[in-house]
């Protein structure tokens, strides 16, 4: 397996996880910003305002999400194994 082959398999799988964790990590930030702006708003320093509220959104956005996010792991995963014959033969 050359060098070449492996970087690729590896910015392939960065890519992936990237697109995979977008979602989730998006939700929590603007789900976070949010709960924080009314937290100074009103000057309200609780603890679970912060938690609850993102962990529902987050499992929400995982619910909406998640046929997609298998679909886009099947698709890479197949890839990979589609690929192993090129890798084994070295080209």
């Amino acid at each position: 397996m050359s060098p070449e082959a492996v970087l690729d398999i590896g910015a392939q799988g960065l890519l992936i996880a990237a697109k995979l964790a977008a979602p989730m990590l998006v939700t929590a930030l603007v789900v976070g910003f949010a709960i924080s702006l009314l937290q100074s708003i009103t000057q309200v320093q609780e603890v679970t305002l912060s938690f609850v509220p993102k962990f529902i959104a987050v499992g929400i956005a995982l619910l909406i999400a998640g046929n997609w996010m298998i679909a886009e792991i099947i698709a890479f995963t197949n890839e990979m194994f589609d690929r192993i014959p090129m890798l084994l033969s070295g080209g």
